[in-house]
């Protein structure tokens, strides 16, 4: 049995010793780029006559996200109120004390004094929305700290219809003006809910982030 655990360790040291080799040998002799224009190409997208926001919701539910508009903030406030009583809600989590004013004014009283673990669902606000790809910009600077996005089991997204960009070239540019080289420590571009395929190649929803996703627009 010691000569058998002796073979297998030299046999994995020479393995290792030979990716060692063939690395060395890819940096010092580096392969030709076959596509060498491919560096200069742009890629640029046509930007659809359609309405961003037709345009950000018809992605957006293709990828399982949930999308309403809403008039005005009490229009807002009554649709997340009545979803929360259908869903049998108590315990909403928010930390932005401007949205939570907002609601309060209109007799919304179901946020949470739990932690983001125990609560139903999370309220965040948005840097932008992307209507291209359906995807959600969110930053640790708007979108309430890093986790509150990620680990809800319910994300509820509440926008603007000014923040509408059509492509992810346009939500860069406006943060890189917006922020300039003062970059928030977080951006994420959140497409849908979370979904992974790793599970014997089943698609699943809610794995490493929210279950489901919300996003309420503002048509203001």
């Amino acid at each position: 049995m010691r000569h058998l655990d002796e073979k297998i360790i030299m046999e994995s040291s020479s393995s290792k010793e030979q990716i060692l080799k063939n690395i060395r040998k890819a940096l010092t002799h580096p392969t030709d780029q076959p596509y060498p224009a491919l560096d200069k190409a742009e890629f640029n997208f046509e930007q659809s006559e359609d309405d961003l926001a037709v345009l950000f919701a018809s992605k957006f539910t293709s990828l399982l996200g949930k999308f309403s508009i809403c008039e005005n903030e009490e229009d807002l406030v009554n649709q997340i109120n009545a979803l929360s009583v259908e869903r049998s809600w108590s315990d909403i989590y928010c930390t932005d004390e401007n949205i939570k004013s907002a609601f309060s004014s209109f007799g919304f009283n179901q946020f949470s004094s739990k932690t983001l673990a125990e609560s139903d669902a999370a309220i965040t606000k948005c840097e932008l929305l992307v209507a291209r790809t359906g995807s959600i910009v969110l930053s640790s600077t708007v979108s309430s700290g890093r986790t509150t996005s990620v680990y809800s089991p319910v994300h509820i997204c509440v926008a603007k219809a000014s923040q509408l960009v059509f492509d992810v070239k346009d939500a860069l540019k406006f943060l890189q003006k917006k922020y300039g080289e003062q970059l928030p420590s977080m951006i994420s571009f959140a497409t849908g809910p979370s979904r992974t395929a790793d599970i014997e190649k089943t698609l699943v929803v809610g794995v490493h982030g929210p279950k489901e996703v919300y996003c309420f627009l503002l048509d203001a």
